[in-house]
């Protein structure tokens, strides 16, 4: 069954173009690592994705778990997997938990959600397996929780921060202005998702996986922009509707 978005068309169609034209617009589009065979048995799969993610806490454990019911192979990891039993249990067949270096490799996509002070080490341990990926990084800088550092990406906007602790992957920021809570929820299809990125395929990529996830992917622009959508900014956990966060980030 298909969810309607209410423009004319559905959740379901407009995921399987953004994944086919993330996939097809430059070749080997998901991430250099992928072998044109594999590719293709992506393509044949209406895009099946898998993806590795690092932190399986609140955020990345309902996210992952979304993905996982939308038919995406993933890899929950934590520095203690076997505390991951019962959300592989809740995802199904085609997941499994490991340490994390084994979902950067696992990952055609990898999706962060560490807290941010932990996000420099998660660079520079595993940095060199998640290079030239798309990496999706939800963490959020709070001052009091994380120090100067935080203060500090705040400052130069989270995104380009976090661009600087990965460098080398096709980063895009997505899912840190919305609580675990309404991830969980039954029905959330009418929350927009404020996405940026300096990659156009890796943002077509997140888009698609933003409506796997029950969501309605809004992009707002390159990494610069990602500041807009910051902790304490208007739209931060509001649960806005797609036509809201456009306006509230006068979004033309």
């Amino acid at each position: 069954m298909t969810r309607s978005n209410g423009k004319g068309g559905s959740k379901q169609s407009r995921r399987d173009f953004l994944l086919r034209a993330g996939a097809t617009a430059t070749g080997l589009a998901l991430a250099p690592s992928i072998l044109p065979e594999r590719l293709g048995a992506v393509r044949a799969q209406q895009a099946r994705l898998k993806i590795g993610v690092i932190g399986s806490g609140l955020i990345g454990g309902s996210v992952g778990l979304r993905w996982a019911q939308a038919g995406h192979e993933i890899l929950f990891s934590s520095r203690h997997p076997e505390e991951l039993a019962d959300l592989v249990e809740r995802a199904g067949a085609r997941t499994r938990a490991g340490m994390p270096a084994e979902a950067a490799v696992f990952g055609d996509i990898v999706f962060i959600a560490v807290p941010y002070a932990a996000l420099p080490q998660v660079g520079q341990d595993y940095g060199s397996l998640m290079r030239g990926k798309v990496v999706i990084e939800c963490g959020n800088p709070y001052p009091r929780r994380d120090g100067p550092m935080a203060e500090e990406a705040l400052a130069k906007g989270t995104g380009v921060a976090s661009a600087e602790f990965l460098p080398g992957v096709r980063l895009v920021r997505a899912f840190n202005a919305v609580s675990y809570r309404t991830v969980e929820r039954e029905d959330h299809s009418q929350v927009g998702i404020p996405i940026a990125g300096d990659d156009e395929d890796a943002l077509r990529i997140v888009s698609a996986l933003v409506v796997d996830a029950g969501f309605d992917p809004v992009v707002v622009g390159p990494l610069a922009r990602a500041r807009e959508f910051d902790q304490g900014t208007p739209v931060y956990v509001t649960d806005m509707t797609a036509a809201q966060l456009r306006e509230a980030l006068d979004l033309r």
